[in-house]
């Protein structure tokens, strides 16, 4: 019967608190743990004033929505509720709605309990309060799940289980799931063969030399680029027979620039490419093509047509660039890619491994990659392709509609 969307109008300055100083950068950084500890991040009176006048705010305020949906529903609803924005929401939900049926996803990284510890209690103490008014709490990972809960035991003195993935809390269980994140591969596959990625292609293919590095990305510091630049550079030092014989194409997309950590990252990444370019380049080539732009077709044409695709995230909840290009890529491209990543639980066995504070073993791993025989290189990439495809997005939402009906079902049984 289609899909009803509720639009939910919050004052301005408390969505600039809730999103600009709390959700970004502090949850992010805390959660991708990003902070420099020795200088970062400092918690004032700003950061607390906008915990309360916009992180808790905005949560109330979208609780009492759902909450009005809930109950105009008969209140036994299931509510899906997506990443770290609404961990307060949760509980404040359950509050009003006993019967509901709570589901929430984090699309990233849950890390060890003594990254929460850079939150005071005043913070860290409601954030796992709320999330655990929820009866499942997913991750796309088992690591993360197991984090979570650890986080629990650790930070609040509660009851876990690790064997059922388990929380008990105030009379109820909590579950902790993984569901990693997917891709349609369909739909991906039609984009790839539509004209405008087509003429795409063309233009990239004009331009490549013998060997083709991509990396696509949006411009945070959780993704890792100076470093891997900084291995590119490395590269090209250990094997001068590779000069003006390989390009590494970095597609960017510039990430939250009104973020004062994000616009300096940006920054950094312009200059070491530059440092690059005129340490290795010649008059007629460029060792990094660096393009910051957002363009989807463009991005599929590149996954066409790389010979390594790199990978080499600090932490990352998935990476869905790794199951994008391995589906499309038509030259039997190497996928080099983070221990770090979501993403790694899945594809890291078709991979070379990356480390991604190891400057020179990432160099390494990228000539490894290039030089690959092309009998491996065309078994990795079929397999890593087969197992995406089979674990799209629709298997990803459809095991945890499957799980919510059965809990669901076995509540009103011992209800």
């Amino acid at each position: 019967d289609g899909l009803w969307l509720r639009m939910v109008a919050n004052d301005a300055e408390a969505h600039d608190r809730f999103y600009s100083i709390i959700a970004n950068p502090l949850l992010w950084f805390v959660q991708h743990e990003l902070w420099n500890r020795p200088e970062a991040p400092d918690l004032t009176r700003r950061e607390h004033d906008a915990f309360e006048l916009g992180y808790v705010a905005v949560n109330h305020r979208f609780a009492e929505v759902v909450a009005e949906e809930v109950e105009a529903a008969g209140g036994d609803a299931t509510v899906m509720i997506h990443d770290y924005h609404f961990y307060l929401l949760p509980a404040l939900v359950r509050a009003r709605c006993p019967a509901v049926f709570l589901h929430h996803f984090v699309h990233i990284p849950w890390p060890q309990p003594d990254a929460w510890r850079m939150l005071p209690p005043a913070m860290r103490e409601p954030i796992f309060r709320g999330i655990l008014g929820n009866d499942v709490v997913a991750f796309h990972t088992e690591g993360f799940a197991r984090n979570f809960l650890l986080g629990c035991a650790e930070l609040l003195g509660l009851d876990i289980d690790l064997e059922r993935r388990s929380v008990e809390v105030d009379g109820r269980t909590v579950r902790a799931r993984a569901y990693p994140v997917s891709i349609d591969p369909v739909e991906l596959g039609d984009r790839a063969t539509s004209v405008a990625v087509g003429e795409h292609q063309r233009a990239l293919w004009a331009l490549r030399r013998d060997h083709l590095i991509l990396r696509v990305d949006r411009t945070d510091p959780s993704k890792n680029i100076v470093r891997g630049f900084r291995a590119f550079d490395l590269l090209l030092d250990a094997h001068p027979e590779l000069s003006e014989r390989v390009t590494f194409l970095a597609l960017l997309q510039p990430s939250r620039q009104d973020v004062e950590e994000y616009a300096d990252y940006t920054e950094s990444i312009r200059r070491v490419v530059a440092d690059v370019n005129l340490k290795h380049g010649t008059s007629d080539w460029q060792p990094i093509d660096l393009r910051l732009e957002e363009d989807l077709d463009q991005a599929v044409a590149a996954y066409l047509l790389y010979d390594v695709l790199m990978v080499n995230a600090i932490v990352d909840g998935m990476n869905l660039v790794a199951k994008e290009a391995v589906v499309v890529n038509r030259r039997d491209g190497v996928l080099a890619l983070s221990e770090t990543t979501g993403a790694y639980e899945e594809l890291g066995r078709f991979a070379v491994t990356l480390y991604p504070f190891d400057v020179a073993q990432q160099a390494e791993a990228l000539y490894e990659a290039l030089t690959m025989g092309p009998g491996e290189r065309r078994r990795r990439g079929a397999e890593a392709a087969a197992w995406v495809r089979e674990h799209d997005v629709s298997a990803w939402l459809g095991a945890q509609l499957a799980d919510i009906t059965e809990l669901r079902a076995g509540a009103r049984s011992t209800g």
